[in-house]
């Protein structure tokens, strides 16, 4: 528990003036506490911390940040494999985001004596635990519980919707080389994708691999034979003929069910690929999908 959370109880106890102080001074501490000045390297995090009224205390982002708006004029300092530790320093953050994998980077801001977030990666339910540990770490506590619940309602309502329907035997794809089979990478038996594939109403091919991520051959897909193929695009797809020579480069699956059936799905735009607070939107547009 927080020292405001305690000074709250010990007033909800009903203690007398000397708890009232302590009550007076936990809140003064925790203000002083809480970080201004925060560098996230982490892009589903940045995308986190405005959806739960952090926003003006982020002062620098990674080269990757593109969403919200509000991120496109803030410095970049780097990103998973080439962080700029100087710049990071020079921007005199108190509270550093950065992947749990970024060890050496960790270490550096300790000995500058700056905080960290340490994040990893882990299923739908880790990003709404990590919401809410970023809102006590950044002062927006009640933000973040009511962002989880909203969250967390529209992916009942998907449920509900999904209930009882037929779940088809889906690949879900999130990589490949662009009108090509090659370099194919899908959703395993865990992960976030995983799990938002299942609220869908889909039936992950690969549920039997303790992955989060699958590359597999054109000869695995045909085994496996799946009804739909959801192709996850982080891009924007245009119209017309683009679209067109994406769904070409399934033809040569003709056997497989999904492509024979005229299957083969596209989700496009940003927030598909990322593991944050627009999840509940993407799982919505895959239920669609699979359950139009």
């Amino acid at each position: 528990m927080t020292r405001t959370a305690w000074g709250l109880r010990l007033g909800a106890w009903g203690l007398g003036p000397g708890a009232w102080a302590c009550l007076l001074v936990t809140i003064a501490v925790a203000a002083q506490s809480r970080p201004q000045r925060i560098i996230s390297l982490v892009p589903a995090l940045t995308e986190m911390l405005y959806a739960i009224g952090a926003g003006p205390q982020v002062v620098a982002v990674s080269s990757y940040d593109e969403y919200p708006p509000e991120v496109k004029p803030l410095p970049r300092v780097g990103a998973l494999l080439d962080p700029d530790t100087e710049r990071i320093i020079s921007l005199k953050p108190d509270l550093v985001i950065a992947y749990g994998s970024q060890v050496d980077l960790q270490a550096q801001m300790k000995r500058a004596g700056i905080a960290t977030f340490d994040y990893r990666h882990g299923g739908l339910s880790h990003i709404l635990v990590t919401m809410k540990e970023l809102g006590v770490r950044t002062g927006h506590a009640a933000d973040a519980d009511r962002a989880v619940a909203a969250i967390e309602a529209r992916l009942a309502a998907v449920r509900a919707r999904v209930a009882g329907k037929r779940r088809p035997k889906t690949l879900l794809v999130f990589s490949r080389e662009p009108k090509t089979l090659r370099n194919i990478y899908v959703s395993g038996g865990r992960g976030f994708l995983h799990d938002m594939l299942e609220i869908a109403g889909g039936d992950d091919v690969f549920n039997d691999i303790d992955k989060e991520s699958v590359q597999v051959s054109t000869e695995t897909i045909l085994a496996r034979a799946p009804e739909v193929i959801l192709e996850l695009r982080p891009e924007e797809i245009p119209a017309g003929l683009p679209m067109q020579a994406e769904l070409a480069s399934w033809s040569r699956l003709a056997s497989v069910p999904a492509v024979r059936n005229k299957q083969v799905l596209f989700i496009a735009g940003h927030a598909v690929t990322v593991p944050g607070p627009r999840v509940a939107e993407s799982v919505e547009r895959m239920a669609k999908a699979l359950h139009p």
